[in-house]
């Protein structure tokens, strides 16, 4: 977990436009989810790069948790599910050549009767819509399943504990990329006052220029630290795992927005235009924000974890 969110932060910093938080999400649900059989199958395809795979939990709905899944999944004979649903909001959905699907018994509910099963990009029933999104650096897509062939990965009915994992870990993931790039964020604004002359002299000299850099230095390495330490916390098995998962979530959410914000406020008129790519950055904040949940959605899970 820490070496995943040192790549994702400098992933962030540089707005990297490829299928690799997509990947990571889905070999970690393998991870927590696959039998030992299934791992050694399907892992080094994706390690290597040879193949794009990608998690298609979320749905119309669009909630994160697993009471949100509706797919079913019937069992077709020899080992093998007929697939039958919509996922939305999949990373990469449109082009990935393994999904990683969420789906559950029919008749099931809640907590009860979730699996993890495998879908080739190109089977059979699957259809695969790019969604127009705010942030164009983020690829999401809408993937339809009409009795599509599925393989299951792991034991049936028994996935719900891998989820709520993948999701824990999938939000620290996330966490170190948004950092990364509310830090790239905060030192191109900062560069930019420095450059930028107004009344003969730089407009970083000015008080109201100061409280917004200092204000941005402040959220984006607490944010920063709460990466860091959930990342560590993941290393290390801790019990107050999903607690600081969601806190450090929440953080990185808050952060990344409001840095976001200031930047644009602080390079001014082009900060608004196309000529500069500060917008690029804000939409991607803005996705961010809300992809895997949101800060309040992330705080209600940090206090029901403490009992609060």
């Amino acid at each position: 977990p820490v070496e995943t969110g040192i790549v994702l932060e400098e992933m962030g910093r540089a707005l990297v436009c490829a299928p690799y938080l997509a990947s990571v999400l889905a070999a970690t649900a393998i991870m927590n989810g696959a039998t030992e059989e299934k791992k050694r199958a399907l892992l080094p395809a994706i390690a290597s790069g040879d193949k794009v795979a990608t998690f298609a939990f979320t749905e119309e709905n669009g909630r994160w948790d697993a009471s949100g899944i509706a797919m079913t999944a019937t069992p077709a004979g020899g080992g093998k599910f007929r697939l039958e649903g919509t996922k939305s909001f999949v990373l990469d959905g449109h082009t990935a050549d393994l999904i990683v699907v969420a789906a559950r018994k029919p008749g099931s509910s809640g907590d009860d009767g979730l699996s993890f099963f495998t879908v080739a990009g190109d089977a059979a029933g699957l259809e695969r819509r790019a969604l127009k999104t705010l942030d164009p650096t983020r690829k999401l897509a809408r993937l339809t399943f009409k009795s599509v062939e599925a393989e299951l990965i792991g034991e049936e009915g028994k996935a719900t504990p891998a989820f709520a994992r993948t999701m824990v870990l999938g939000s620290i993931y996330l966490a170190n990329e948004m950092v990364g790039g509310a830090e790239r964020l905060r030192e191109d604004a900062l560069a930019y006052a420095k450059m930028r002359m107004q009344f003969g002299r730089p407009i970083a000299s000015f008080q109201s220029m100061k409280h917004k850099q200092a204000d941005m230095l402040v959220d984006v390495e607490l944010a920063k630290s709460a990466a860091y330490y959930a990342a560590a916390a993941a290393a290390e098995e801790d019990a107050e795992l999903p607690a600081l998962a969601s806190l450090a979530k929440a953080a990185a959410s808050d952060a990344y927005m409001q840095t976001a914000i200031h930047a644009i406020q602080i390079h001014g008129g082009i900060g608004f235009t196309f000529d500069n790519d500060t917008h690029l950055w804000f939409k991607r904040a803005k996705s961010s924000e809300v992809f895997l949940g949101d800060a309040s959605y992330h705080r209600e899970l940090m206090m029901r974890h403490w009992n609060v």
